[in-house]
This record gives C-alpha cells, sequence and structure tokens, in this order.
C-alpha cells in the first residue's frame, strides 16, 4: 500500500473513538493512526471501528493504513493497563506491546510501527528499533519508524547501527520548532515519509496571516485546508484529528487545491519569518 497523503489522528478521542473513526473512513480517510498508550488513544475501539467497516460497510482491513506505536515507560500512566510488562526489557515489552496492539486491532499485520518517541538513552533506543527491524523482516510490519524525535543525530544513530534506513518519522510541526526545518531535511534527503502532528493548532499565526488569507481568496478554500495543501506540496502528510465531519471532507479534499510554485515559497517565506529565533524539539 502506498503512503496516504492525509491520515485520521484518534489520539484524545475516548470513548468517541470508535464512532469517530467509523465516520472518517465512510467520509473518505484511508489511514488511521494509533498507539499503545492507553491514557491518550484506545486501540481497540479502533479494531472496533474497522471491524465495523468491513462487516457492515464492506471495507476492508486491507484497504486501510494502519499505523500504531510502542509507547515505552515513561509515556505511559501506570493507573491505566499497560500493553506490556512494565518490569520485562524493553525487547520483550516491545514485542509484548506489538502483541496486544495486533490483538486490538483484529490484524494480523500493521502497515506501519513506529517508536512513539526516543527512549530514556541511546542504547534503549536502539534495543527497542532492532526489534521494529525483526518484526518488519518477518513480514508482521510494512513500514517502521519513529515519532517526537527532533534530533538528526539520533535518526542517523538508528540508520548506522540498525544498517537500515526509517521509513517513517512523525513529528510536531509547528511555530514552536520552527517547523521541524532539520529533520525534515533528514527525511527529504533520505527518502523518508513525514508525517506531521500539531499542523494547524500549533500555528496559528502562520493560519491567520497574510500568505495564507492570499491563498484562501485565491482557491475559495479554507485556511486548514491551504496549510494542510502546502504540508502535502512539501513533501509532508498532515495527520487530521477533527471530529466534526465538513472539516473530515475539508482536509480529503485539499488535494485537489492547485498552487502555484509562488504560493508555496510565500508560505515558506512567513514560516520562517515566523520561526523562533532557537528552535527547540518538544517530547
Amino acid at each position: 500500500m502506498s503512503f496516504p497523503k492525509i491520515i485520521y489522528g484518534t489520539a484524545w478521542k475516548k470513548e468517541r473513538t470508535a464512532n469517530l473513526v467509523v465516520q472518517a473512513v465512510l467520509q473518505g480517510f484511508r489511514a488511521i493512526d494509533t498507539a499503545g498508550q492507553p491514557k491518550h488513544y484506545q486501540e481497540k475501539l479502533v479494531g472496533d471501528a474497522l471491524d465495523t467497516l468491513q462487516q457492515q460497510h464492506g471495507i476492508k482491513r486491507e484497504d486501510i493504513f494502519l499505523q500504531t506505536k510502542y509507547t515505552s515507560i515513561d509515556g505511559q500512566d501506570s493507573s491505566n493497563p499497560l500493553p506490556y510488562d512494565p518490569t520485562a526489557s524493553v525487547t520483550d515489552q516491545v514485542r509484548q506491546s506489538f502483541s496486544r496492539s495486533l490483538q486490538n486491532l483484529r490484524t494480523d499485520y500493521l502497515d506501519s510501527y513506529i517508536l512513539h518517541s526516543p527512549l530514556r538513552t541511546p542504547a534503549l533506543t536502539l534495543e527497542a528499533w532492532k526489534v521494529l527491524l525483526e518484526l518488519q523482516d518477518e513480514g508482521k510490519v510494512h513500514k517502521i519508524g519513529i515519532s517526537n524525535c527532533y534530533d538528526t543525530r539520533v535518526l542517523q544513530y538508528l540508520v548506522d547501527n540498525g544498517k537500515r534506513m526509517l521509513d517513517v518519522v512523525q513529528n510536531r510541526w509547528y511555530e514552536g520548532n520552527g517547523w521541524d526545518t532539520d529533520v525534515v531535511q533528514f527525511c527529504k534527503t533520505q527518502g523518508i515519509y513525514y508525517q506531521s502532528f500539531w499542523t494547524l493548532s500549533g500555528s496559528p499565526s502562520l493560519l491567520q496571516g497574510a500568505t495564507i488569507q492570499d491563498i484562501v481568496r485565491k482557491t475559495g478554500c479554507t485556511p486548514a485546508q491551504a496549510l494542510y495543501r502546502v504540508a502535502q506540496t512539501m513533501g509532508i502528510t498532515p495527520l487530521s484529528g477533527t471530529r466534526n465531519e465538513q472539516h473530515m471532507r475539508d482536509g480529503l479534499s485539499c488535494v485537489n487545491i492547485s498552487l502555484t510554485d509562488a504560493d508555496v515559497e510565500s508560505v515558506q517565506k512567513a514560516m520562517k519569518a515566523l520561526a523562533p529565533a532557537q528552535k527547540t524539539g518538544i517530547m
């Protein structure tokens, strides 16, 4: 399955997760992002939604790009049931979390499986990464990568020690970190699929600014659609977490917005002007 142009994100949907995933797919989304992190994601409800879509609407599992994550103990809330034994080695934690994700999502493979963030030390991050490499070699995962990683040295460390290029990086792409310029460029150079979150909520100044508003006036799109389309034109795939049906449709249809090179360049200049003097990568 090819990489999608936009992904439906399921963080913070709680008990509405299943209904919203069904709604998003029926509107046209064909990519879903979740995580083995019960405090922010309800992975099992994503699985319920996929079952409903197949049983009631004839939309098969293989028609959906499905991505989830291994979340290390630092990203978990111990008051929630964990998807692995917290006393186990990182290797066993990743394996246990992966198995739980397959069970929750009612599937025997994943299109993409990523580390939710780097772990406490480079050695532990590499240990977890090597399990992902094994899962890919076993054919259980098609693409592998990492999220919340804003240091290209970490990415290069995984490449050098894993002897394989990452497939996916998913990061915040917003005003506060200068739109993650270094990592975006690294991914572009290395052919890594870059996914963005906080694309809209993190960049209010850009959305309200003259360059985006110019595109809105010229094309008749919304500011959100304009920014999504700029991201896509730059080779970035945005995550949309909207609960609104019209906004779902808007996000999907942004691929049809025609932008000139001058449009994109003007937005990039505005982004550079808005970027903080000292970029910060925030976990």
